[in-house]
């Protein structure tokens, strides 16, 4: 074989290699700025949605509140604030007048177990124990003095809250207390225990 053909043969073998080297060549700056282009539609995305666009997060902003609506509020506010003042100061006005009457009903309860003794030093004065009278007078006038009142007044006319009738005698005109057969008690206005009385009339 002579040396031409060789050469021919070699210099097409390199001509094959220099184009299958561009071909590469080309194909890898292809992938290259496909590459790229992705990276920069990435990066744009990234950057819309960092921006926070309403219209693509779809968060409508709400409107502020008008005049007239900020008016109400505050008034329905103060409504309420009044109402619920009015209420507590409603309770507290019931619980002192509930205190107070739970304080009045003991003290009654106590006097009203003190009334015996009180009938056991009138009953010993009428037998004439006088050395009785100033026990009786001074226990009545302590009592008396935070409110206790005696009811024994022969004369009076005949009140069935405040007496109890167990006799009674033939009289004109309205009915009166003939005899107090046993005294009864006031506490604070209100009958401890009604005199028992003889009524004429």
């Amino acid at each position: 074989m002579s040396e031409e053909p060789l050469a021919d043969l070699a210099d097409e073998d390199q001509a094959v290699e220099e184009a299958a080297g561009e071909q590469a060549a080309d194909e890898q700056l292809q992938e290259a700025g496909d590459s790229q282009a992705a990276d920069e539609q990435l990066q744009e995305a990234g950057d819309s949605q960092a921006a926070g666009d309403p219209q693509e997060t779809g968060d409508p902003q709400e409107p502020a509140p008008s005049m007239d609506e900020l008016v109400a509020q505050r008034d329905g506010y103060l409504n309420d604030l009044q109402r619920v003042t009015a209420e507590f100061a409603n309770y507290r006005r019931k619980a002192a007048e509930r205190q107070q009457e739970t304080v009045a009903m003991a003290a009654a309860d106590i006097v009203e177990k003190v009334l015996p003794v009180l009938d056991a030093c009138d009953a010993a004065v009428a037998q004439g124990a006088e050395d009785v009278i100033p026990i009786r007078d001074s226990l009545f006038g302590a009592l008396e003095k935070e409110g206790l009142a005696k009811l024994d007044d022969p004369g009076a006319t005949f009140d069935p809250t405040c007496h109890e009738a167990v006799a009674h005698e033939p009289g004109e005109g309205e009915a009166v207390i003939a005899e107090v057969l046993r005294a009864g008690y006031v506490w604070n206005s209100r009958v401890l225990r009604p005199a028992m009385v003889k009524v004429r009339g």
